[in-house]
């Protein structure tokens, strides 16, 4: 009978991804992640395969909070559409991208451009989880349209395409410029663009 682990899995891959958060994926050194996580470079091995393994499994996990992030928004209103204001309000205003863990996508989109095709595995993954958000945004905005507030005739795919662009956009304007006014005014523009003329 194997013994039970005597850790737990989510909090040192919640651990190990703020780190690599922090220091970027190439930056980051078994020595660092043996700080970080507690757990000697043997373990790491054997738990993940690799510090490329853990790499992987703290994008999937960035990628789930992300989902379970708009979820949690549309559970707390009652407008799809304001649902997704939330969630981009709360990306790009309730957490510092240097100082603090991001949201899941500013930590898919940083991964994508830091990383080349020498780690191709990764820069797959961290694509595909983007991909993953942007359909959330889909399922999101298709609700929108069944509710009358967002136009019928709209390609929610294409639309869902161009909020991930702006969300990417504001939050590297926010990195730069910390002006709450300026960057509320940005998220408002975004969505008078989308809603439905009255």
């Amino acid at each position: 009978m194997s013994k039970p682990a005597k850790f737990n899995r989510e909090d040192i891959i919640h651990k190990a991804a703020n780190l690599y958060w922090q220091k970027g994926f190439h930056a980051t050194s078994m020595r660092n992640l043996q700080e970080v996580i507690d757990m000697r470079p043997g373990s790491i091995y054997a738990t993940f395969g690799s510090k490329e393994g853990l790499f992987k499994e703290a994008l999937q996990y960035y990628a789930q909070t992300g989902v379970q992030a708009l979820h949690a928004c549309r559970t707390e209103t009652g407008s799809p559409l304001q649902a997704l204001k939330l969630f981009i309000e709360r990306s790009v205003m309730g957490s510092k991208c240097d100082t603090q863990a991001p949201s899941g996508m500013c930590m898919l989109v940083k991964t994508v451009a830091e990383l080349t095709e020498d780690n191709a595995d990764l820069l797959a993954e961290a694509k595909l989880s983007l991909v993953m958000i942007e359909t959330e945004f889909a399922k999101l905005l298709t609700e929108a349209q069944t509710c009358g507030e967002l136009d019928a005739s709209q390609d929610v795919k294409a639309l869902a395409r161009f909020v991930q662009v702006q969300i990417i956009g504001i939050r590297t304007y926010a990195h730069a410029n910390r002006d709450s006014d300026t960057i509320q005014q940005l998220i408002d523009d975004l969505f008078s663009t989308l809603a439905v003329n009255k």
